[in-house]
């Protein structure tokens, strides 16, 4: 099993980071306008990116000090059964971001893809909680063919 692995510093208290991650309404601010779903254990959230689909994901974990998890349902392949796990920690100024796309069965080129993706929405959440404004699809940043 792979994972990707990311870290990004956010200059704002971690109850602004955690509402953006945690919530639909957050998510939707810099991830996907097309978040549907209930921010409650247990609960699914579902992500539509247009033409080139999406993903259901199960939360697992949600705690406000700093920590949400989800499983992968529904999506590509490759995604089903993955986690996502987002880690908080405030430090001075800062929220550091410490996420996770965990369990990938290979490092295939899709994967490689993903990664740089997860990477653009990360900045976009930073835009997000910093500046009032992320960049959620479709208005994100395309980087291939892929999206």
């Amino acid at each position: 099993m792979v994972d990707i692995l990311h870290r990004v510093g956010v200059v704002a208290p971690l109850d602004d980071v955690y509402r953006a991650v945690a919530t639909p309404e957050g998510l939707a601010g810099w991830w996907t306008t097309d978040t549907v779903g209930t921010g409650e254990v247990g609960g699914k959230l579902t992500f539509r990116f247009g033409d080139v689909g999406g993903f259901d994901m199960r939360v697992l974990e949600l705690d406000p000090r700093g920590h949400v998890r989800w499983r992968v349902t529904e999506g590509p392949e490759a995604w089903v059964g993955t986690e996502v796990d987002w880690h908080l920690d405030q430090r001075g100024d800062h929220t550091i971001v410490l996420f996770a796309h965990e369990g990938w069965r290979e490092p295939v080129e899709f994967m490689h893809h993903c990664s740089t993706k997860w990477a653009t929405f990360l900045m976009s959440l930073k835009e997000l909680v910093e500046t009032g404004r992320g960049r959620p699809a479709p208005d994100d940043v395309p980087i291939s063919d892929w999206h």
